[in-house]
C-alpha cells in the first residue's frame, strides 16, 4: 500500500466527488499478433485478454478498491468477461485466472462455451460477498465497432472502484495492430498516466511473447 499512501490526499479529494470516475478512450497499438496466434492455434481475443490481465496485475493503481470504508488492495484478479450467448443476449463468463498463457486460454474458452447455450443470465457477482466482488475489473469486447467512446452502467458513481475495460474492432497495417481502447477507473485511484503505462504494458507483454 505504500504507493496508496503517496496518493492519499487525492484519493480524498476525488472520494468527495459526486461521480470519481475517469474515463478515457485511446487507440492502442502492439504488434500484429495474429499470425502468432494462427501458427501457435491460440484464439486472439483470449491471447489479448491473458496479456490485459497480466499487464493490470503489474499496476498497483488497478488493484486498489474501496471495502467496508477502507482502502484495500487485492492480490489476484477473477477472471472474466462478456461473452454472445443464445439470441444475441450477452453474458458473463467467470474463471480462476492463470499467470500461463496456455493454461488461461483453456480456462477462458471453457468458460466462455459454459455461457453460450446459457439463456439464464450468469456470473452476474450479486451472489457474491461483498469482499470476493472486488477483486473483478469488469471486460467487454466489442469486435465489430471502431468505436471512439463509451460509458459503462454504473450501480452507484460514488462508490465505483472496480475499473471497467473494454476494446473494439482489431486493425492491422504493416505489422501493428490497433483497436480502440477504453478504461474507467476511480479517479481517485487512477489517472491518465496509469492508463498510458496499461497500454504500453500491453504492447510490452504482447512483443516479449511473439518476439
Amino acid at each position: 500500500m505504500e504507493n496508496f499512501i503517496k496518493r492519499k490526499d487525492r484519493f480524498e479529494f476525488f472520494e468527495s466527488f459526486e461521480n470519481p470516475l475517469l474515463n478515457i478512450t485511446f487507440r492502442l497499438e502492439t504488434p500484429d499478433f495474429l499470425s502468432y496466434c494462427k501458427a501457435h492455434a491460440f484464439p486472439p481475443f483470449h491471447f489479448f485478454l491473458f496479456h490485459l490481465f497480466q499487464s493490470l496485475s503489474q499496476i498497483d493503481n488497478f488493484r486498489y478498491r474501496i471495502f467496508q470504508k477502507q482502502v484495500i488492495k487485492i492480490d489476484d484478479y477473477v477472471a472474466s468477461y462478456t461473452a454472445m450467448g443464445p439470441d444475441n443476449l450477452f453474458n458473463y463468463t467467470r474463471f480462476k485466472n492463470s499467470s500461463d498463457l496456455r493454461e488461461f486460454i483453456r480456462r477462458s474458452v471453457e468458460a466462455k462455451k459454459e455461457v453460450e447455450t446459457s439463456h439464464e443470465l450468469k456470473n452476474t457477482g450479486v451472489e457474491l460477498p461483498e469482499r470476493e466482488l472486488k477483486n473483478y475489473v469488469f471486460i467487454t469486447s466489442l469486435p465489430w465497432l471502431d468505436f471512439t467512446a463509451i460509458e459503462h452502467p454504473v450501480y452507484k458513481h460514488k462508490s465505483a472502484d472496480i475499473p471497467a475495460i473494454a476494446w473494439g474492432k482489431f486493425t492491422v497495417k504493416e505489422g501493428i495492430l490497433s483497436m480502440p481502447f477504453a478504461v474507467q477507473a476511480h479517479h481517485g485511484f487512477v489517472d491518465a498516466y496509469h492508463i498510458h503505462l496499461l497500454g504500453e504494458k500491453i504492447k510490452a507483454n504482447i512483443t516479449n511473447t511473439i518476439g
